[in-house]
């Protein structure tokens, strides 16, 4: 037995716990952080600008046995993106739930208050010269999977500015 530990060493505890933790969870939780931080992606950055996610507010269960029933995803915002936000309604539980993959979410509720924006975004990167650009097309060009072309495309062209940027 000491010998088996001897060969692994010393783990966290935190890593088997959050094995069994991390799948209830997320699905029990305020608000995933991955709904926070890819908020702009699933709304969009208009709407993404002007709201953020504040919570998933859970209807109560009396018992265990009772049917799953979805959240209230309670969302912030400021000015006309609340009347846009109700318009949009339908979509944007879909996209949510696409996103968290599972029927997360079956209402929104909005508050109107300001909405911060923690995080800055990075200044754009200058656009790849042609002779770059067909350079990258060719090493990913035998790719067979449109989105990982893709992909791997625009990191090629974000390395190479960043370089650019780097040398400047």
């Amino acid at each position: 037995m000491s010998n088996e530990r001897d060969k692994r060493g010393f783990r966290p505890l935190a890593d088997p716990a959050s094995g069994v933790l991390d799948p209830v969870l997320r699905k029990r939780a305020g608000v995933a952080i991955e709904l926070v931080q890819s908020w702009e992606e699933i709304v969009g950055p208009a709407l993404g600008e002007q709201s953020r996610p504040l919570k998933l507010i859970w209807p109560r269960r009396a018992h265990e046995d009772d049917p799953f029933q979805p959240a209230t995803l309670l969302i912030a915002c400021q000015g006309f993106t609340a009347m846009r936000l109700q318009h949009e309604t339908g979509e944007l539980i879909s996209r949510v739930n696409a996103f968290l993959g599972f029927s997360a979410v079956g209402r929104i509720k909005i508050e109107q208050k300001p909405v911060s924006q923690p995080v800055k975004r990075r200044p754009a990167l200058p656009p790849v010269d042609a002779a770059t650009a067909s350079r990258i097309n060719r090493s990913v060009g035998g790719i067979e999977d449109d989105g990982l072309r893709e992909a791997l495309q625009r990191l090629g062209q974000t390395i190479h500015a960043a370089r650019q940027l780097g040398k400047s």
